[in-house]
């Protein structure tokens, strides 16, 4: 008997490790940011928003751009939009706001957007995507400063907080 407990402790032991390492794996996964180290250009990006606008990331040079990828069933996305929301409105002017819906379907991202209804363009992208900025999944929101490059990047929910010292690295205060 005492090998057989034996045994069963053994196996728990090697599925507990298991679990172990696989959450730590998905808490913490592998980022590669093909492009977007700091200081690089930011690749091109074009976004179809919901109202039919189209924006070109290049055409937004001059002012920071805070690019924010996001979906529609994503429970983190939606705990942050209110911080984005808030600084969009508070620094109008200062910065761009910029939403683009990733792995999502559109229907339910237009869906959402209808009921957030955030003050700066929200949509597809239709030219250049997530991939170029290494985003594998929603949320992580991407800091362009003034002069097209790269500042930083943040994977997970902002909050107000994060938020605003991200600001700071492209010049908002």
């Amino acid at each position: 008997m005492t090998l057989r407990r034996l045994g069963w402790a053994a196996g728990a032991a090697a599925i507990a490790v298991i679990l172990a390492a696989a959450g730590w794996g998905m808490a913490h996964p592998a980022t590669p940011i093909p492009a977007a180290a700091a200081g690089q250009a930011a690749p091109e990006l074009v976004v179809r928003s919901f109202d039919g606008a189209t924006i070109r990331l290049s055409e937004l040079r001059g002012r920071p751009v805070v690019l924010n990828f996001w979906a529609s069933w994503c429970v983190p996305c939606r705990q942050e939009d209110p911080a984005l929301r808030t600084a969009a409105r508070a620094h109008a002017g200062q910065v761009t706001f910029l939403g683009v819906d990733i792995k999502d379907s559109g229907a339910a991202a237009r869906a959402y957007e209808q009921s957030a209804r955030h003050p700066y363009p929200v949509g597809d992208a239709v030219s250049g995507g997530a991939a170029d900025f290494g985003v594998t999944a929603p949320p992580e929101t991407v800091f362009i400063d003034a002069s097209g490059r790269l500042a930083g990047k943040f994977v997970g929910p902002l909050d107000d907080r994060t938020l605003a010292r991200y600001l700071e690295l492209v010049g908002v205060r």
